[in-house]
């Protein structure tokens, strides 16, 4: 007996344009809960991400800051991001609530992993970047400074750097997602990206040296995990296929 097809959810467009906008306002409400504890110990925060750059200054150098607002609105500044960061699980299931009524069943199935695996997988890069990669990158930079220079950072330019490297290093460690979605799509064949390993390590090698500083101990840092990401998406990408695949012929063999 063949099933009935699948129907989706429908709706006008003022109604989705109202959902969103629903959707929009509980994220910002999540956004803004985790955002009151942050902003409550907001200079401890500051402090624990410069822990790493505190660690490496030269003796008798400390962080410094050059505006009369700066050791306000630093501080400030990075408790909102926390707080999104923290936030980051609700906002997307949010997101994922507004669309998932226009997905079938079969692409809820897969887009579930998919969008667990992506925020592990971001907050993994987050946490390696501050534990992994900063030390190391720090110690360089310090004993790199010039006899009669003193290593003297502003706040503000720091935590405008480590935002960036943690938005860098969270991106690198999606490259599984992104290898699992080309092939899965069927944008990209599998064997194609199999074949080319050698330019994919060489373009790995040339984005790192983009998002890191100009020294080569940070861009191996980052560029190695990424290449060993890259290929547990194409194994991850195998397994899924096969899957399909199984599923597929199971079907068939019931019909």
């Amino acid at each position: 007996m063949s099933e009935e097809p699948e129907k989706l959810a429908e709706g006008t467009l003022i109604s989705h344009l109202l959902e969103l906008r629903d959707r929009l306002i509980r994220a910002l409400m999540g956004i803004g809960v985790a955002f009151l504890p942050c902003v409550f110990y907001s200079n401890d925060l500051f402090t624990l991400v410069a822990k790493p750059l505190i660690e490496k200054l030269p003796k008798g150098t400390h962080l410094i800051a050059t505006s009369v607002m700066s050791p306000f609105m630093t501080p400030f500044k990075l408790s909102f991001f926390v707080a999104a960061f923290i936030a980051m699980p609700y906002t997307l299931y949010q997101a994922w609530a507004f669309v998932a009524p226009g997905l079938y069943r079969h692409e809820k199935r897969f887009a579930i992993p998919l969008l667990v695996s992506s925020i592990l997988l971001f907050y993994t890069g987050v946490v390696f970047a501050y534990f992994f990669v900063f030390p190391v990158m720090f110690q360089f930079f310090a004993s790199a400074t010039p006899t009669g220079v003193a290593m003297m950072t502003d706040i503000t330019s720091y935590l405008d750097f480590v935002l960036v490297m943690f938005f860098a290093f969270g991106l690198a460690f999606e490259v599984p997602i992104a290898v699992v979605l080309l092939v899965i799509t069927g944008i990209v064949r599998l064997e194609k990206l199999k074949e080319h390993r050698g330019y994919v390590l060489i373009g790995i090698f040339i984005i790192a040296a983009f998002l890191t500083p100009p020294d080569v101990v940070s861009q191996c840092i980052m560029a190695i995990p990424m290449y060993l990401l890259y290929e547990g998406g194409l194994l991850m990408a195998r397994i899924l296929l096969r899957m399909r695949r199984e599923g597929s012929d199971r079907e068939e063999a019931e019909a």
